[in-house]
């Protein structure tokens, strides 16, 4: 049995780093030995829902730019899945949930920056999933429903994002967390604890700082994805908290 997770993907340049998080991931990785990763992609989206659909080796996409020569030359081989991402078809076709299957797609840095820590070996298969960043909170949470359990079957889903992401507003050279990143957290956390569905559903107007922290959802949306994935029996746990640049969140919880 394994939970699913909310994991905090950084920057692209955590794949070529070593550090107290890129630390903590290969610990995570140790802790759990699924057998496929259901991750659900920040840096995909869609308006259904979409799966990569093969059982061959995944590209590493490099879905960014700007960055030094050694990024552009990281693999992470994993392989794909099709009767995983079969399995996910039917599951979500019996949940209301239509699925679309990519051929092509390989895996973004929203994916492989932080697998390439936890299971370095690229051994693992691994499905990578789309997301709709305007669907509500509890739509997200509807559709992570659509996996609950799976877990049972030695199936990781891990929801790849970031709870505090606003490119406009970091500090380089920071070295405390800003206050308000905090604070946006701080309440973050309290609601999901407490599977407060109804008030994380209404972020905008009640958490603070909400839209400076949030500027744009899609980053945030795979938390929603993931607790749906989890057991509601289960108290949500906080896996690790810690913040680069000042306000970039690496805030990761276990559902």
């Amino acid at each position: 049995m394994v939970p699913a997770l909310f994991i905090g993907h950084g920057s692209p340049m955590m794949a070529v780093q070593t550090n107290d998080y890129s630390r903590f991931l290969g610990e995570l990785g140790q802790r759990y030995k699924p057998k496929a990763i259901v991750i659900f992609s920040a840096h995909w989206e869609s308006e259904t829902l979409e799966l990569t659909y093969t059982d061959g080796v995944l590209d590493t996409v490099y879905d960014y730019y700007g960055f030094p020569d050694e990024m552009y030359q990281v693999k992470y081989p994993a392989k794909g899945s099709v009767d995983i991402a079969e399995i996910l078809e039917d599951r979500f076709k019996r949940n209301g949930v239509q699925t679309k299957r990519e051929l092509k797609r390989g895996l973004d840095h929203g994916s492989w920056v932080a697998l390439k820590h936890m299971y370095p070996n690229a051994d693992i298969p691994v499905v990578q999933l789309s997301v709709h960043p305007y669907l509500s909170p509890k739509e997200q949470y509807r559709i992570g429903r659509a996996l609950q359990g799976i877990g049972a079957d030695n199936i990781l889903v891990v929801g790849s994002g970031t709870t505090v992401h606003n490119l406009r507003w970091f500090f380089p050279n920071a070295s405390e967390p800003k206050a308000e990143a905090v604070q946006f957290d701080d309440w973050i956390i309290d609601k999901v604890q407490k599977r407060d569905l109804e008030s994380l559903d209404r972020y905008t107007e009640l958490a603070p700082h909400a839209r400076l922290a949030v500027p744009r959802p899609e980053h945030f949306v795979p938390l929603f994805l993931a607790m749906g994935s989890g057991d509601e029996n289960i108290a949500p746990i906080v896996l690790h908290r810690s913040y680069d640049f000042g306000t970039l969140s690496n805030l990761c919880f276990e559902f």
